[in-house]
């Protein structure tokens, strides 16, 4: 089974949790993106009914719009219902490593804003410790982003600005990302708050204590984890 059957599946499962009358955030990514098709179908066949989406980013946006998704932003409600989105690792505490796209700055935002936080994911993301497969994604501000990179040496990291068809990336911020390979990360929510006391940095890839179910694919199927925590 190759893995867009595998991120296909865990989507589709998921957008199955959504309800009629509920607020929606859509999650960015090539996993998330077939929650909110299947989402779409759901309102298309009448199975859904007074949906709104809040999409984390400006792609999320394009795609909801040609899908037919109707869409609010924060400001017009105080709370999402559900939010459905990726990851790129996941660790046996329900951390994640996001922004492999560069979205997490909305995602977070998004995340934050939710009742509840649903992960859909391939079994090739779980991952016994952050950092085992992915570098955190930190998104900076331009102006002075060699001092963040210097910052982010000093805690250890091997920090790279992120280049896209020969020229540095930009988020739908316009800010810049420094992929900042830690290794294995002992103490996730240590370093996300050392990352968090830094002026010029903006937002960082960790998402520390805040989903609440991740929806796993692999080759035996689908798993539905639920993080045992009762205060999320």
């Amino acid at each position: 089974m190759n893995i867009d059957s595998l991120k296909k599946q865990a989507g589709e499962y998921a957008a199955d949790f959504v309800k009629s009358g509920m607020m929606v955030g859509l999650g960015s990514g090539s996993t998330a993106i077939y929650a909110t098709r299947r989402i779409a179908e759901r309102i298309g066949s009448g199975a859904l009914t007074d949906i709104a989406g809040v999409p984390s980013s400006r792609a999320t946006e394009a795609a909801a719009i040609e899908l037919g998704i109707p869409l609010t932003t924060l400001a017009e409600g105080t709370r999402i219902d559900i939010t459905i989105d990726g990851a790129d690792e996941v660790d046996p505490d329900f951390n994640l490593i996001k922004g492999g796209g560069g979205a997490h700055l909305r995602e977070k935002i998004v995340a934050q804003a939710s009742e509840r936080l649903v992960i859909v994911v391939d079994e090739s993301k779980l991952v016994d410790q952050l950092g085992a497969t992915w570098a955190a994604p930190i998104e900076v501000l331009p102006f002075g982003w060699r001092a963040q990179a210097a910052y982010l040496a000093s805690l250890g990291a091997k920090p790279e600005l992120r280049i896209d068809g020969g020229v540095p990336f930009q988020t739908d911020q316009g800010n810049l990302i420094l992929d900042a390979d830690f290794g294995r990360i002992a103490e996730p929510a240590a370093l996300a708050r050392q990352l968090e006391a830094r002026a010029g940095i903006i937002e960082h890839g960790l998402f520390i204590g805040m989903t609440r179910d991740v929806v796993v694919a692999g080759v035996d199927g689908v798993r539905h984890l639920r993080n045992p925590r009762p205060n999320l």
